[in-house]
């Protein structure tokens, strides 16, 4: 069992940036590929970031490219999601999550574990 724990989030004004962090209780983080998602209301649930279980590999979705990076820290068992340029679009719950399995995947489906979330505000 993994768990995961959003933070860093919060309200900021159109063209701010924000860093959330996701900490994981895991000794194994490493095995792990990392997503971020987020969901804003009356919307399901998109994928924003994946990074792979080393840092080399990242993916992203094209809204967020350019002003988004993912990163991880394996040392202390944390992702990152450094958002910059942010838009009111942004807006949105953010959900880190942790994916054991083979493909680089993008669906949330097919990630196992899951945060409670974190609440980013981008005002205009």
């Amino acid at each position: 069992q993994v768990q995961l724990a959003e933070s860093g989030g919060g309200l900021v004004q159109a063209g701010g940036s924000l860093r959330l962090s996701c900490a994981a209780s895991t000794l194994t983080f490493s095995s792990y590929a990392m997503g971020w998602f987020r969901q804003a209301p009356g919307k399901e649930r998109e994928f924003i970031a994946r990074i792979g279980r080393g840092p080399e590999y990242t993916t992203y979705a094209d809204s967020v490219k350019g002003r988004f990076t993912i990163s991880r820290d394996n040392a202390k068992n944390t992702a990152y999601l450094q958002m910059n340029t942010m838009k009111p679009e942004d807006t949105g719950v953010y959900y880190c999550a942790a994916d054991s399995g083979p493909l680089r995947t993008t669906r949330a489906s097919d990630y196992m574990y899951w945060g409670q979330g974190t609440q980013v505000t981008v005002s205009s």
